[in-house]
This record gives C-alpha cells, structure tokens and sequence, in this order.
C-alpha cells in the first residue's frame, strides 16, 4: 500500500499515526435516512398501504391513558411519551381529556427532537376540533414535520429535472 509518509513525501513535521485506520466506519445506524438514500420498506402489493416508512407516529389511548410513539420500521419503538408517566400525570388535572392530549403532544415533540427525529410518516386521521387533531397541531408547533421525504432518485442522464442531493450543501 502507499504512503505518502515512507515516501518522505510529507515534510518531517506533519507525520500520520501509523495506527490509524484509512478506512472510516460510520456507525449512526439512522445516517443513510437522515440522508435519503436508505431504502424503505414498499411490503407487498396486496397488503394494506401505509407500510413505506423509517418512522411511524403511533398514537393508542385507552380509558386510562393515551400513549404516543415513534415506530421504526425494523427496531420498533424508538421514543415513547405516556400521560400516566408520573411527571406529565402530577401536571394535569385528567390524563385523558384534551388538555393532556396538548401537553403531550409538546413534550413528545420535545423528546423527538432531542433524539434527532424531525419527521415522521403520521396516517391518523382526526376528527375536525378533536383532541387527536389538537395533539397533532402541538407536535407540528414543536417542530416535527408528519410527513417523510422521499427517497432521493439518483436521476437518469435523459432526466429533464435534476434533483439536489440530499448529501451537498449549498452556500446562499
């Protein structure tokens, strides 16, 4: 292998250390998402549609509690924020009524941007002035986007639009 340093290529004051690997190993198991080219899951064409994602917005209540969650597509669970926890169920009055669907919808969308999660696949369809649709609003405030973008394309040499890749940054 060459090297620049048993060449004597190199002036004597900036040496390498002889130790260190050439090979750089990326161990961020989210980078190749968080770069658009990983590959989603597309399932089979005779299931249920809603199965192209990397994360899911999860919301399940009960008549207990209500329970949101962010879903990877082959970990599972990733974040999770409950209104029985016991710092959110010492602030609120009930732990299912609206004002409890608001309060966690902010700290979810807390939780998801201290983790890096700023967007997510979200199939919930909520009922026009309901709490669902008030917990959907506080996440969207919090800074997190319900919709994933999609897998960037590298475009064919007869493409007329040319996509930016994700990967570069431009200077404005």
């Amino acid at each position: 292998m060459f090297s620049y340093v048993d060449k004597g290529i190199l002036p004597k004051l900036v040496r390498f250390n002889s130790t260190a690997s050439g090979v750089f190993v990326n161990r961020n198991p989210r980078n190749l998402e968080r770069m658009r080219i990983a590959r989603k899951p597309d399932g089979y064409h005779l299931e249920k549609p809603g199965r192209k994602f990397w994360h899911k917005l999860i919301l399940t209540s009960t008549n207990r509690t209500v329970k949101a969650e962010v879903v990877h597509f082959v970990n599972g669970p990733v974040i999770e924020a409950k209104t029985s926890e016991w710092a959110l169920r010492n602030q609120l009055y009930s732990i299912t009524d609206t004002c409890a669907y608001i309060n966690l919808g902010k700290v979810f969308a807390q939780r998801c941007l201290e983790s890096g999660i700023l967007e997510m696949y979200c199939d919930i369809e909520p009922v026009e002035g309901g709490k669902v649709e008030k917990f959907l609003n506080e996440v969207v405030k919090g800074g997190i986007k319900l919709q994933e973008m999609e897998v960037y394309k590298k475009p064919e040499p007869w493409d007329r639009f040319r996509p930016e890749k994700p990967w570069e940054v431009t200077e404005d």
